[in-house]
């Protein structure tokens, strides 16, 4: 069977956004929906974070009919949301393919299909060429990588090989019906557009704590980088000024680095960059000195712990004294820096999560981001936490332990967030991005300025409809204790 009109959703609909929920397209279903354009007739992409008409599902079941939509192509990257979603799966139209892909996806294969009698296929891990075949019609047991229902029976096809990322079509931009632009508490300001950029997939390192590299039956996703050449060429072709890296670490090839930064000074592309590394960039001064000269704005330092233990724990191959070292360094460029953590780890007491607080501001990192240790299907540390007496892995793969509960690792983490991020260090991270790093043009910082007493707002009715305003502010400006 030949399919006519491919219908591609995104269907993460966040009505309390963050942020970051909003800044960037969904990469990896726009790179399996440009494929699919090269076998059906017509391809349509729907961001539902943006197409909020259409997270009804009735008025998205009356496009499907109006649009003689007939097959449904769903990507599932996330936890967030996933029972919501679930139900927007079953309120498909029953009388067209319905198929579903993404990581998470491909992590709850069984679980999906028991949840969402609907779904007809699950793509798993990369699905450019799994979606041409299904277009074309070719039998579902000769397509390798995806999983499928016929007749009552669930069938797993064997994985498919990883494709060359070279002989991959880069995203079609054209799909789009709206622009990436920031957004603060449903406050858009339009001046920063974004988008993303693929330069690589995979990545060489075995943290124990990740498993982004995985495939879907805990294979590791080698790394494998894209020509310079067409990286630079898809760069030169995008309208938005703030393009972000999705690498898992850019920086892994330092001479494949310093090739892309040199093309962009040669070609003079005019944007803001930023990127995800890890503190051995530090030891390559000559490619930060490039990375300022092409544009890089902002690094997304992954640190993890300041706990030599844990550190070792997670296996990330350096200590703090190598992190102090480096920051030494990485802090002589103009770049933005923000560090992801990790707290809740196994066997870390309270004061050692609070700790990290007290140690990003101590090696000067700008901002950071903190996220409770989660033991995913094939995580490294599933065998340690379930053999630690008191400790816990849900289904969802949250960890917490009997000391310390989901309810008390959240207000753990407040206490770290709000040890930071105090009045000042705002103040810095304004400071830093005008004057230092000079993310912001002037017209840009006059902008943020007139959007701040609606974000203000925005802030204050929310945390006041959550019931933690009063909370809030003491522990913004008076005390962070309870």
């Amino acid at each position: 069977m030949q399919y006519n009109h491919a219908l591609f959703l995104n269907p993460y609909i966040e009505k309390n956004a963050t942020n970051t929920m909003m800044l960037f397209p969904p990469t990896g279903l726009e790179y399996v929906a440009t494929s699919a354009k090269a076998v059906a007739r017509k391809v349509t992409l729907l961001d539902l974070r943006y197409e909020r008409e259409l997270s009804d599902t009735d008025t998205l079941k009356s496009f499907i009919k109006e649009n003689n939509i007939d097959i449904i192509c769903v990507g599932i990257g996330w936890d967030r949301q996933y029972e919501e979603i679930c139900q927007f799966l079953n309120a498909m139209p029953d009388d067209i393919l319905l198929v579903v892909g993404g990581y998470k996806a491909t992590e709850k294969v069984e679980e999906l299909f028991k949840i969402c009698p609907l779904i007809d296929i699950i793509v798993r891990g990369e699905g450019e060429e799994s979606i041409q075949e299904i277009l074309r019609g070719v039998d579902y047991k000769d397509i390798l990588g995806i999983s499928y229902r016929r007749d009552g029976e669930i069938t797993h096809n064997p994985n498919r090989p990883l494709p060359d990322v070279n002989l991959l079509t880069n995203p079609d931009r054209s799909l789009r019906h709206n622009d990436y632009s920031l957004t603060v508490n449903g406050i858009r300001i339009k001046s920063w557009e974004f988008d993303a950029v693929l330069s690589a997939r995979g990545c060489p390192f075995n943290c124990k704590f990740c498993t982004f590299s995985l495939n879907p039956l805990g294979q590791k996703r080698n790394y494998a980088a894209r020509s310079v050449d067409s990286v630079i060429e898809e760069i030169s072709g995008l309208k938005a000024n703030i393009i972000m890296f999705s690498d898992d670490n850019l920086f892994t090839d330092p001479k494949r680095a310093e090739e892309i930064c040199d093309q962009l000074i040669a070609r003079k592309i005019k944007k803001r960059f930023f990127a995800q590394a890890r503190i051995d960039i530090a030891r390559y001064p000559r490619l930060l000195e490039k990375m300022v000269k092409a544009g890089f704005k902002a690094l997304l330092v992954g640190i993890e712990s300041p706990h030599d233990w844990i550190l070792k724990q997670l296996d990330k191959g350096f200590d703090q004294d190598t992190i102090r070292k480096s920051f030494e360094v990485l802090r002589k460029y103009p770049f933005f820096y923000s560090g992801y953590f990790i707290y809740g780890n196994i066997g870390e007491n309270e004061s050692e999560m609070l700790y990290i607080a007290q140690f990003a501001k101590e090696i000067g990192v700008d901002a950071i981001t903190c996220n409770k240790l989660r033991i995913e299907k094939f995580s490294a540390l599933r065998e340690l936490a379930e053999k630690t007496p008191g400790y816990h892995v849900t289904g969802r793969g949250e960890l917490y332990s009997d000391k310390y509960s989901h309810a008390a690792l959240k207000k753990i983490g407040r206490k770290i967030k709000f040890s930071f991020y105090t009045p000042g260090r705002y103040v810095k991270i304004i400071w830093k991005n005008i004057f230092i790093v000079k993310f912001f043009t002037f017209k840009e910082f006059v902008h943020i300025l007139l959007a701040a007493p609606a974000v203000l707002i925005s802030v204050f009715t929310r945390e006041h409809k959550r019931g933690r305003l009063a909370n809030s502010l003491k522990r913004t400006f008076i005390s962070n204790k309870e």
